[in-house]
C-alpha cells in the first residue's frame, strides 16, 4: 500500500494499492491555508477507513509542489516523518505531474502562485515538456487543454480553461512508473521562488 499526500493547495490523503491499481480510502479538502490543521488527521481517517495501520505502508509519495512555501513545507515535513516513523521509503512527486498524468493527452497545468502570478509546466501524455516555472498568466506559453483551480483565477489569460485540484492517487501511479523507469524521485520542494518572509527590504 502506498500512502499518497499533496499538500500544494488542497489537502488531499490517499490510500493506493499498487498491485491492483486501486484507491481504497481518500480524503481531500480545498484548504490554502488549513493544511496544518487537517493533515494529521486526514492521514488517520483514510488508514481507518481502509482498516490500514502504518504497518501495512510499504512507501510513501508526496507532491512537492511548485506551491507557496508553507502548505508545501506540511506535506514533505510529515510524509518525511512519517517515513521515519513507519522505516519505509518516501518519494517526492511534481504535483503538476498528476494533473497532467490524470488528464492525458496534450496539456498545460495552471496552479495559483499568489502575487498575480501561477506556477505551469505543458505536458504531452503525462511528459512534461516545459516548466515547471512561475510567471504572469499571460506570459505562459499554453499548449493544449488547460487545467488546474489556478487557471480559473485569469479567464482573460485562460478563457477555456478546467478546474482541477491533485488527486494524490496520481501521485502514486506517477511515482510507480517512474521508480520502474529507474527515476530518482528527491523530496525537494519547487518553491520556484524565496519565501516572502525573504524578501528584500523596501522591494
Amino acid at each position: 500500500m502506498i500512502l499518497a499526500i499533496d499538500t500544494s493547495a488542497s489537502v488531499s490523503v490517499a490510500l493506493y494499492d499498487e498491485g491492483a491499481d486501486a484507491v481504497l480510502a481518500e480524503r481531500a479538502e480545498f484548504a490554502p491555508r488549513g493544511h496544518a490543521e487537517l493533515l494529521s488527521g486526514f492521514v488517520e481517517h483514510v488508514l481507518a477507513d481502509a482498516g490500514a495501520t502504518g504497518a501495512d505502508i510499504t512507501r510513501i509519495v508526496v507532491g512537492t509542489g511548485p506551491a507557496p512555501f508553507t502548505g508545501l513545507r506540511v506535506g514533505l515535513v510529515s510524509a518525511r516523518t512519517l517515513g521515519f516513523a513507519w522505516g519505509v521509503p518516501v518519494h517526492g512527486v511534481c504535483s503538476l505531474d498528476a494533473l497532467a498524468a490524470a488528464h492525458g493527452g496534450e496539456v498545460t497545468v495552471v496552479a495559483d502562485a499568489r502575487r498575480k502570478e501561477v506556477y505551469w509546466a505543458s505536458y504531452r501524455d503525462g511528459e512534461r515538456l516545459d516548466g515547471p516555472a512561475v510567471a504572469a498568466p499571460a506570459d505562459v506559453n499554453a499548449t493544449g487543454a488547460v487545467i488546474g483551480r489556478g487557471a480559473l483565477l485569469y479567464p482573460e489569460a485562460f478563457p477555456a480553461a478546467e478546474g482541477g485540484d491533485v488527486d494524490p492517487a496520481w501521485l502514486a501511479r506517477v511515482a510507480v512508473r517512474s521508480l520502474a523507469a529507474g527515476a530518482d524521485l528527491p523530496l525537494e520542494p519547487l518553491y520556484l521562488r524565496r519565501p516572502d518572509v525573504h524578501g528584500v527590504p523596501g522591494a
